[in-house]
C-alpha cells in the first residue's frame, strides 16, 4: 500500500501543477468579460437613474456601485477573487492533509510490526519454518534420506510448500490490485476536481460580467457555491482516507495482539477483513461530493453530477465484488490443480 500512496501522492502533484500552469488562462477571459460587463454595467445604471428621474426621487448612488465592484474584480481576478479564495481555502485542504500524513506513518508503522511478527511466528514452529525461509527449507531436505518414508516426507514438503506459494501469491496479487484501484479512485475524485476548477476559474470572469445584467444576479452566488463546494472535495477524500487508515490501524492493532497471545492465530480471516474494506473505500470514493454538498449547498449541474457518481460508485462496487468472486474461484482452481499435479509426481 506504501507504494501505491507514493504514486497517489506523485498524482496530486501533478494535478495541482495543472492547475497552476492553467490559471494564466483567466486573463484570456477578461476581454471578452470587460466587454459582456461593461454593456450590463451601462444598462443597469441607466435603468436605475432613469427609473429614479421619472418618479422624481433622488437618486440612490450605493446600488449603482455593484457594476463597477464587480468590473474590479473581472479586471483582477486571478488576483482578487481566485488568490482570496484558495488563501481561505487551502488551510482546511493543509489542515485535513496534516492528519492523514500522521495516520498512515502509524499504519505503516504497525503494517511493518505485523509482517515481523508474522514471520517470527513461522520460523518458531519447525512444521511451518520451511514455508517463511529457504535456508530452512534447505536444511530440512538435507536432513532426510532417501528412504520411501522420507521420499514421501520430501512430496509433501515440496507440495505444502508450492500451495502456500500459490496461495500468497494469489493474495497478494489480489490485495495489490484492490490498492492500486483504491489508489486510482482517490487519484479520478482529484482530477474531475481539478478539472471543474480549472472550468470555473478560466470562465469565471464570464459569470461575473453576466451576473452585472438584472435577472442574472444570481451567477454570482451559484459560481461561489460551486467552486467552495469543488474545492473542498479534496479535503473530505483526505478526511475519509484517514477515516480508513484509522480502521486499518485498529485491525492491525488487533491482529497484533492477537499474535503476541495467540500462537495459532490466523491471518486469512484479517486480510478478508482488510480487503472488505478496500472495496468500501473504493465504493466510498464516489460518494465524496455527495459529502461535500452537505457542506455546502450549490444547485445546478452539481446535483446531477452527484447522482452519476452515486450511480458510478454503485456499478464499482458490483464490478469489484464479480471480480473478487471470480479471482477466488479461479485461485481455488489453480491451487487444486497444482496441488494434485504435484502429488501425481
Amino acid at each position: 500500500m506504501q507504494r501505491y500512496r507514493v504514486f497517489l501522492k506523485a498524482g496530486h502533484n501533478f494535478v495541482k501543477l495543472t492547475y497552476d500552469e492553467m490559471m494564466p488562462l483567466c486573463a484570456d477571459m477578461t476581454g471578452v468579460a470587460k466587454g459582456l460587463a461593461g454593456l450590463g454595467a451601462l444598462f443597469y445604471v441607466a435603468m436605475r437613474v432613469w427609473q429614479s428621474l421619472a418618479r422624481a426621487e433622488a437618486i440612490d448612488v450605493y446600488p449603482l456601485l455593484r457594476p463597477f465592484a464587480l468590473g474590479l474584480c473581472i479586471l483582477f481576478f486571478p488576483t482578487i477573487v481566485l488568490g482570496t479564495m484558495n488563501s481561505v481555502l487551502s488551510p482546511i485542504v493543509q489542515g485535513v492533509h496534516g492528519i492523514l500524513e500522521e495516520q498512515t506513518f502509524d499504519m505503516n508503522e504497525y503494517r511493518e510490526q505485523k509482517d515481523k511478527l508474522e514471520y517470527e511466528a513461522l520460523m518458531r514452529n519447525p512444521e511451518t519454518a520451511y514455508l517463511a525461509s529457504d535456508e530452512e527449507f534447505d536444511r530440512q531436505l538435507d536432513e532426510l534420506g532417501w528412504s520411501p518414508s522420507d521420499l514421501v516426507t520430501m512430496t509433501g514438503m515440496y507440495m505444502d510448500r508450492a500451495a502456500y506459494n500459490i496461495k500468497k501469491s494469489v493474495r497478494d496479487w489480489f490485495r495489490e490490485l484492490l490498492e492500486l484501484m483504491f489508489a486510482a479512485a482517490a487519484l479520478i475524485i482529484d482530477t474531475l476536481r481539478t478539472f471543474f476548477l480549472v472550468v470555473l476559474s478560466i470562465l469565471g470572469p464570464i459569470a461575473f460580467a453576466f451576473s452585472v445584467w438584472d435577472g442574472f444576479h444570481s451567477t454570482l452566488s451559484a459560481w461561489f457555491s460551486r467552486y467552495i463546494q469543488i474545492y473542498l472535495w479534496l479535503p473530505v477524500s483526505d478526511l475519509f482516507s484517514t477515516i480508513l487508515a484509522k480502521i486499518q490501524i485498529l485491525m492491525l492493532q488487533q491482529d497484533i495482539e492477537r499474535m503476541q497471545t495467540d500462537p495459532n492465530f490466523s491471518l486469512d480471516a484479517s486480510d478478508g477483513v482488510y480487503i472488505v474494506f478496500l472495496i468500501i473505500g473504493i465504493v466510498g470514493y464516489f460518494t465524496i461530493p455527495t459529502v461535500a454538498g452537505w457542506i455546502i449547498q450549490a444547485g445546478g449541474g452539481i446535483g446531477s453530477y452527484n447522482k452519476n457518481i452515486g450511480t458510478a460508485g454503485a456499478l464499482g462496487g458490483s464490478v469489484a465484488g464479480a471480480a473478487a468472486g471470480n479471482v477466488a474461484g479461479r485461485a481455488g482452481k489453480l491451487i487444486k490443480g497444482t496441488a494434485g499435479k504435484v502429488f501425481k509426481r
